[in-house]
């Protein structure tokens, strides 16, 4: 049975004070034994303290992106080793922004998976379309594409070690969430191509996931959870979806 889980993006936001009230928030609001799984991605300098503040409690936490090389000359990134050494458990990967604005292509998503994979970090893998391609109705080639890279690179059981998480890029950010419906349809999709490895992995829904938004949407058969962006800076509403996921 799959496990609901509710990550945090938090991206590129918060302060040191203001990471360290969020997390004392959030690890107040979520004791005791929960059906659910709860994590947060905060920036990197912020992970150390994540380690930190978490440490009795039951959230986990996770980087925002990994580099797809082991070690060695490559400035400015951060290894799957480094990651596992602050004690991180899950790890982002191929992010709709990072696609955009980093250029990264669905090959180097694949190698960045891999190597988080082999080390035993989760990555959770982002997929989803533009508004030009949902309505070109590309919706299936653009979230097929992209699954299948990761599946050509690690296979189906490779694929199941980690969370696939589907984000509409029209609705990232933006206001605007697909439908409990859309997004239903989308997730089915996602596990037909992952065959029999889909009925174990779970499948989680980003994109201005709300508190109010949230029951109808976990609701759905397929949808197993959330990666929430904005709505996870708020400790009370970032815990209302969680409590939605039980």
């Amino acid at each position: 049975m799959r496990r609901p889980t509710v990550i945090g993006n938090w991206k590129m936001n918060a302060s040191f004070a203001q990471t360290a009230d969020l997390l004392a928030g959030l690890s107040e609001g979520w004791t005791g034994v929960h059906q659910a799984e709860v994590a947060v991605c905060p920036p990197y300098p912020y992970l150390a303290k994540a380690a930190e503040l978490l440490e009795q409690s039951n959230i986990a936490f996770g980087a925002q992106d990994l580099s797809q090389h082991a070690s060695g000359a490559y400035t400015g990134q951060v290894s799957a080793d480094m990651l596992l050494d602050l004690g991180c458990k899950y790890v982002l990967v191929g992010h709709s922004e990072r696609r955009e604005y980093q250029g990264e292509t669905d090959t180097l998503i694949a190698e960045k998976f891999e190597a988080a994979a082999k080390k035993g970090l989760v990555p959770v893998l982002c997929v989803g379309e533009t508004l030009e391609e949902r309505e070109a109705e590309k919706t299936f080639d653009v979230v097929g594409r992209q699954l299948r890279a990761v599946i050509e690179r690690v296979g189906l059981e490779g694929v199941a070690k980690g969370v696939v998480a589907y984000e509409p890029v029209w609705a990232i950010g933006t206001g605007r969430s697909a439908t409990p419906e859309m997004a239903q349809e989308v997730h089915a999709y996602i596990r037909e191509v992952l065959g029999p490895e889909g009925e174990h992995t779970a499948v989680l829904y980003g994109g201005s996931v709300k508190p109010e938004s949230a029951a109808a949407l976990f609701a759905q058969q397929d949808i197993d959870g959330a990666l929430v962006g904005g709505a996870s800076l708020k400790a009370e509403d970032f815990l209302a979806i969680c409590r939605a996921a039980e």
